[in-house]
């Protein structure tokens, strides 16, 4: 899995008229399966009147397809769901889920035509969609010489390293949340800083 990788940073939102039925997406995060049922939810509760709500998600990596989902919502088998799924596989978003809701404009689009609006529905959204970055972080509990305290907390920084606690003994000691990419350089350069002296342990 990566290290981090682009999610949706808010509830996004999308229309666009095709032969006078109206077609609105609305893409928001989901962390979870649980979550991405939530939002489906939230959406078809907020627009009641709709003729469909279409959905499709992606809770997890990029690419993923371990925790996805879709539905036609009553639109012909295979039109809706399964193109919006697909664009959200290669759109190089985790953790998204996408409602596109419709509003029946008396013209009917065909199978190919559903296909396009629905894919291109998603697609359209992706463009404008603000993103921010998911990562995987990790804590380790630092026991360090007081004299190293100062340096420390200055080069925490530099690893993008957050203490969530701190405990004062014998020596200082520190949990501390950093991404996992910086996890090795983190360790080496503490090492450095205290002449071997530091402990460093994975919570």
């Amino acid at each position: 899995m990566a290290d981090r990788y682009p999610i949706p940073a808010a509830l996004h939102r999308v229309e666009q008229t095709i032969k006078r039925s109206r077609f609105m997406a609305s893409l928001g995060h989901a962390p979870d399966m649980d979550t991405a049922r939530a939002f489906v939810a939230a959406i078809k509760e907020e627009f009641p009147d709709a003729t469909h709500n279409c959905w499709a998600f992606n809770a997890g990596p990029p690419g993923d397809t371990a925790c996805v989902g879709l539905s036609d919502d009553g639109e012909p088998s295979g039109t809706a769901g399964k193109p919006m799924l697909s664009v959200l596989l290669h759109s190089g978003v985790g953790e998204i889920a996408v409602v596109v809701t419709r509003w029946f404009g008396g013209t009917k689009l065909g199978t190919g035509g559903l296909v396009r609006a629905y894919g291109g529905l998603v697609n359209l959204g992706l463009e404008t969609l603000p993103l921010r970055d998911m990562v995987v972080t990790r804590r380790l509990d630092v026991s360090l010489p007081y004299p190293s305290v100062t340096l420390f907390k200055r080069m925490l920084p530099d690893f993008e390293a957050d203490v969530v606690e701190e405990a004062f003994s014998d020596v200082a000691g520190f949990t501390v949340e950093l991404p996992e990419e910086r996890v090795g350089a983190f360790t080496l350069a503490v090492g450095e800083l205290t002449g071997g002296r530091a402990e460093i342990h994975e919570k």
